[in-house]
C-alpha cells in the first residue's frame, strides 16, 4: 500500500520533473492521531514554474494533489521555485506555520485558561 507521502512524491515527480523535491510529513506537529498523514510540507524546484507567479505555482501543486485532499490531506505548506531561485535562495526560512488547531488552540473569548 502506498502512503500519502509516497503518493505526493510520485505525483510531483511525474508531473513537474523537479530538480529538487522534499516532502515532509508534519502531522506529528498537529493535534492528530499518531501515524497520521494529514499535514505536509513540500519544497519543489522545477522549470515548470518558470513564468508563473507564486499563486499559480501553488495552484498547480494543489491541482496535482486534488485526490490527496479528497482522501484526508488537511494542510499543505508549499514552496515552489525555479532552479534559478533555488540557486539564489535555497530553502532558507522555509517553515510551516505553528499549529493552532485542536488542543493547541488558544482559548476563545470568555474561556479561562488554567
Amino acid at each position: 500500500m502506498t502512503t500519502k507521502q509516497e503518493s505526493i512524491q510520485n505525483k510531483l515527480l511525474r508531473a513537474l520533473e523537479p530538480v529538487h523535491l522534499d516532502v515532509e510529513n508534519e502531522s506529528r506537529m498537529h493535534s492528530v492521531p499518531a501515524g497520521s498523514e494529514t499535514h505536509f510540507k513540500v519544497l519543489v524546484v522545477s522549470e515548470a514554474f518558470r513564468g508563473l507567479g507564486p499563486v499559480d505555482r501553488h495552484r498547480r501543486v494543489n491541482e496535482l494533489l486534488r485526490e490527496e485532499f479528497l482522501s484526508g490531506l488537511h494542510a499543505l505548506t508549499i514552496r515552489a521555485m525555479t532552479p534559478d531561485e533555488w540557486e539564489r535562495q535555497g530553502a532558507a526560512g522555509f517553515q510551516s506555520p505553528a499549529c493552532l488547531g485542536g488542543s493547541k488552540a488558544s482559548p476563545g473569548p470568555g474561556v479561562k485558561s488554567s
